[in-house]
């Protein structure tokens, strides 16, 4: 696997705000919103993606899921939000590290996904 910006973000390469942060993870508002609140959640472990993710995995990625609702809850949308995983170029994935994007602050329609998430 290739370094991501997000490799480097997670590293401290790159100065960047987190919003949260722990051992398995770092929180940091997104460069191109696609809604009023949206954060990104990204694992320290460089996972290029969902599929790619093993059973090593499942406590990692179930730390995620908590660190999303504890995370939406802390910027004050955790009564309704979206919480998007990409999965591949053709789902929408840009950067090849696994995120999650959490979006809130507007209307979120039944089975519509915001256009523009990496």
């Amino acid at each position: 696997m290739t370094d991501t910006i997000f490799g480097k973000i997670t590293r401290g390469e790159i100065p960047t705000e987190f919003l949260y942060e722990d051992e398995h993870c770092v929180v940091i508002r997104d460069i191109n919103p696609q809604a009023p609140t949206h954060v990104l959640i990204i694992p320290r472990k460089p996972i290029p993606m969902l599929v790619e993710a093993n059973s090593e995995d499942q406590a990692l990625l179930g730390h995620l899921l908590l660190v999303a609702g504890k995370v939406a809850e802390q910027l004050g949308v955790g009564d309704a939000f979206r919480l998007v995983i990409n999965n591949g170029a053709g789902g929408g994935q840009t950067v090849f590290h696994l995120h999650l994007h959490i979006l809130a602050g507007r209307e979120m329609a039944e089975g519509a996904l915001a256009a523009g998430l990496h």
